[in-house]
């Protein structure tokens, strides 16, 4: 193709179980494939960890980065790429990036965060203003925090899934229950502030009968194939944010449920009906009591509530699709914009 463009990504690509079917960027690059490009990944956090003499962060970031950084730059060099798209990392900095900068001037460089509370994470702010566009999954609070800061462009857009995986399977009956949760309770409560609800809910779950709780309350938590079954067989997943109020924000936990064809009952967050329909797609509610009485209402009422699993997985593998979200993101590289239903862009 005259147009495929070289993409050189740099994210954390770890293998572990957890983590292995949850990795947006693995998903994005696919995307990119499929609509043409050529895409090459460095997994920059395990190759530190690869050059350091000991297992842990402070050591391979005073023994190994710049060893890391040497192989980083050398392969931009030698691919020479017309975009460089950025995660947040663990050990990665400011000044790689500016040292990815310099092998690549003609690039654009773009970024794209998936977390909450950017400003208590260290060195995020200052990664992003070295970036020409960064892309987040919210367009609430945190992406004013990197407006404020001065970041050249700050843009909205949404995770993605992969409908070759994340899909619904027929599952055995030991991952058939209720209501389905994954994830932590809480985040660090000394750095992170905390949502009550999901406590009040994933609290109360953990003690019913046919509900399944992974990740936290003394549970294991899921990955792999598991992961996957575990929301197919799940009649109710349950997805709450640490932080509800932020515009348009999701956890990937919810794009997951939803591909994965269980009927999901979310928190609602500020204009998501921008991104998904109310008692079309999933269930909204507002607070505990409210969850439980709908939760209890779809599991005595299996035609309504499959009615909107099934809604929900073919919109979500419709609009949320990895190629499609893919091509929102090279549009906003040549364009600066792109054309959504929930696409505002300053």
């Amino acid at each position: 193709m005259p147009n495929a463009r070289r993409i050189f990504m740099v994210s954390d690509l770890r293998l572990d179980a957890v983590q292995m079917f949850k990795n947006n960027p693995i998903k994005l690059a696919k995307g990119f494939i499929r609509l043409g490009h050529d895409v090459r990944q460095f997994g920059y956090f395990e190759t530190v960890m690869g050059l350091s003499p000991l297992r842990n962060r402070v050591v391979a970031r005073l023994f190994a980065k710049n060893k890391a950084d040497g192989l980083l730059i050398e392969a931009i060099k030698n691919y020479r790429p017309d975009i460089i798209f950025i995660t947040f990392v663990r050990v990665f900095d400011a000044e790689t990036v500016e040292r990815m900068r310099q092998a690549a001037p003609n690039a654009v460089f773009i970024g794209f965060d998936v977390d909450a509370w950017p400003q208590l994470r260290p060195g995020r702010i200052e990664i992003a203003k070295k970036l020409d566009i960064l892309m987040a999954t919210n367009d609430g609070q945190y992406l004013r925090t990197y407006r404020d800061a001065g970041v050249r462009k700050c843009v909205f857009m949404p995770n993605s899934c992969d409908p070759d995986t994340d899909r619904r399977y027929d599952v055995e009956e030991k991952w058939k229950k209720d209501i389905l949760w994954t994830g932590l309770v809480r985040h660090d409560v000394k750095r992170y502030p905390g949502e009550q609800v999901r406590y009040e809910i994933v609290d109360k779950l953990a003690k019913m009968p046919n509900c399944a709780v992974y990740g936290c309350c003394g549970r294991p938590k899921i990955g792999g194939m598991d992961y996957l079954h575990a929301i197919s067989g799940a009649k109710i997943g349950l997805s709450i944010n640490g932080d509800n109020d932020v515009r348009l924000y999701h956890s990937n936990r919810l794009t997951h449920y939803l591909a994965c064809g269980t009927c999901v009952l979310a928190k609602k967050v500020p204009d998501s009906d921008l991104l998904f329909k109310d008692k079309l797609h999933l269930r909204y509610f507002e607070t505990a009591e409210e969850f439980f009485e709908l939760a209890d209402w779809y599991l005595k009422h299996e035609d309504e509530r499959k009615k909107i699993a099934d809604a929900g997985m073919k919109w979500a593998h419709e609009q949320y699709n990895s190629v499609k979200i893919a091509g929102y993101i090279l549009d906003l590289v040549e364009k600066g914009t792109y054309n959504a239903p929930w696409a505002k862009n300053p």
